[in-house]
Formats: structure tokens, sequence, C-alpha cells
């Protein structure tokens, strides 16, 4: 089986899983919420008639609480769009997408919670569409309105530069590492623009004129990195090489290692999608996740459980079953509060809001 179809959030709805420890991206999704209730109005402007039909995609839906969250919200603002200029309601239909092994059983039930407590306007068809966003999903001239929650900055895979000639993307060393690094991040910014504008070609065939996309992806807050900077996959990469320092995990398997995440920054993205040109950018918003979540949240035992949601599955997949130590590691490396306060301020993940309409 492909790679990418083994990629996905930790399953059910245990203590460690995803639905469980996923409310870092809930603050992203209710910063979403203003520019999708704006798009519906741009879609269904006052002086004239809805559309008789549409149709609204999510793609990286994940499972758990947050998976209808952003289709909830645009057949809300339907709902009062409808209401405010006494117009007639659309037939709605949502389509939610995620990689083939995420947890549809979940998503599923929401779906049809979220079809029964609709009235107005009606869903008429609600359902799950399992493949990669990085390639065809919907019939061309389709979508009315997409949406993509903290999911982009997933890549299609890891660097064939780094992969094909196994070069390592992390060492156990920090000086090695920090040598290979402008090369490593040359390798992956490439990737990040090979599938950053693969998305962009995909959704403008999907999608009616005028359509919209409001997406949002985790960025780095500046085009210069320094030594100290360290990326989201770095931090993961630096409890890794603890382990293999202690013996826990192969240094062979853990050169062999690489996450297939990237975080542009906010230049990157406007240039990808200038020079793609399907889309105009309405609104682009930087916000840090991080700012309004009670400082309890990300104690490092609560942190923990929300690395291990997002990084189980992939880390088990290389290494076998070593999360319950990769917990113990990060817990005892990242032991006091301010530690991870240190950590955020030196090296922030900012959340990049996107909304943008088909030219």
């Amino acid at each position: 089986m492909a790679f990418e179809q083994k990629l996905h959030m930790k399953q059910g709805q245990g203590e460690t899983s995803y639905a469980r420890n996923s409310f870092v991206q809930n603050e992203g999704q209710k910063r979403m919420k203003p520019l999708i209730e704006a798009a519906i109005a741009d879609l269904c402007p006052g002086t004239t008639l809805l559309p008789t039909k549409m149709v609204i995609a999510d793609l990286g839906c994940s499972s758990g609480p947050n998976a209808v969250a952003l289709v909830s919200t645009a057949v809300e603002a339907i709902h009062n769009h409808c209401h405010q200029f006494s117009q007639p309601p659309p037939e709605v239909s949502v389509l939610l997408n995620d990689l083939p092994d995420n947890d549809f059983n979940l998503v599923v039930k929401s779906l049809v919670t979220l079809r029964r407590s609709s009235s107005e306007p009606p869903i008429v068809m609600a359902g799950v569409l399992p493949g990669s966003f990085y390639e065809r999903l919907f019939t061309s001239g389709s979508l009315h309105l997409v949406f993509s929650s903290n999911s982009l900055h997933w890549l299609s895979k890891a660097p064939d530069e780094l992969t094909r000639n196994q070069i390592p993307a992390y060492d156990i060393d920090e000086h090695t590492m920090l040598e290979r690094r402008p090369m490593v991040l040359q390798a992956y910014a490439q990737q990040f623009r090979k599938d950053f504008t693969r998305f962009l070609e995909l959704r403008a065939e999907e999608m009616i004129q005028g359509g919209r996309m409001v997406v949002s992806l985790v960025i780095r807050d500046s085009d210069v990195i320094t030594p100290e900077y360290s990326h989201l996959c770095e931090f993961v990469a630096q409890i890794l090489s603890v382990m293999v320092s202690e013996g826990v995990i192969d240094k062979a398997k853990f050169d062999s290692f690489h996450l297939p995440v990237y975080e542009p920054s906010e230049k990157q993205l406007r240039e990808i999608i200038q020079d793609e040109g399907s889309f105009s950018i309405t609104e682009m918003q930087v916000t840090d996740p991080f700012v309004d979540l009670d400082s309890a949240l990300v104690v490092p035992s609560r942190f923990s459980k929300v690395i291990r949601a997002a990084f189980e599955p992939i880390i088990v997949l290389h290494f076998g079953e070593v999360m319950d130590e990769f917990v113990k590691t990060l817990e005892h490396h990242w032991s006091f509060v301010c530690s991870l306060q240190d950590e955020h301020a030196k090296s922030p993940r900012l959340m990049a809001i996107l909304s943008l309409k088909k030219a």
C-alpha cells in the first residue's frame, strides 16, 4: 500500500486519540469561521437568488469533533443568509475527504447527526470520499465551497531527493544536522511547491467559476531560518534522537526517517498561489493558535498527547511500537511549562488562514 495511504491521525476515541487531542486544531477552525461566512456571502449575494444546489467539501477532515465543524459552519451561514434575505434555501451536498486509513466510522456518525439536525437548508447528500487531495477527487465544475483545515503542511511524500539518495533529514549530532539543513530544507521546499501547486490545479478543475476555498496550515514566522529555529518535524526528531542515544531505537532506522511535513513561509504561499494562477487571495490571516489556549493545555503531559495523536501512526509504521517510550522521553526533556513556552517563543508555529477565489 502506498505510504500516503498509511498516513492518518491516531484513530478511535481513546485517551491518546486525535479525537480527544485536537484542541489546537479546533482553535484554528474557530478562526476560519468569519472567512467561511464571508465566502458564503460572496457566493450568495443578497441581490440575486441563491444557486439551487450547493456542494461543499472538506479535504483532510480527519475524525472526531472537528470533522464536521467547518461544513456545519457553512450550512449555518447559508441558513442565516436565506433567512436574512427571505430566499429559498438551496439543496446542499456535504462531502468529507481524507486518506483511506482515516477513522471514517466516527466521521459517518457525525455526518448522520449533521444531516438529521439540518432542516434548512436541507442536506440532501452527505458522504465520505477516501483518497489523497493531491489527486482528482470530484467531477469538473461541481464544487462551490472547499475547506482544508490544518492539513496542507502534510506533503504527499518525503522529498525523493532525500529518500532516493539515502540522505538523512536529521542527525543525533546537532552540528551535522545544522550543516545539512539548507539542503534538506531546499528539498522539502521543492516538494511543498510541487504538492501545493498540484492541489491548486486540481481544485481549480473541480470548482465552479467564482468558487471559494478557505484553507489553513501551519507556517513559520519568517523567510529567514536561524540556527535556533526548529521545524515541527525537527522537534519530533529531537525526541527520537535521544531515544537513539539511549539505545531504544536503531540509528539506521533513524537515519532513514523522513516526516512528510513542511512549514512554508507566508511569502512562499503567496508566490505559489500567484505562480499557479487559478486563484486570487481574498484574505490572508496569520495567527498564533496557542495564544488563546489555557496554559493547562500546554503542560508536557497534555502536549505529549497532542504530538502522539498526530504522529503515532507514522512513527509506529517506521520504528515499531515505541510510543510509550517516545512520550516518556518527551515529557522528561520538556518537563516544565516554561520550557515549552521557550520552545514556542524560539520557533513559533503560526497558522495561516487563506480565503481564495477561483479566478
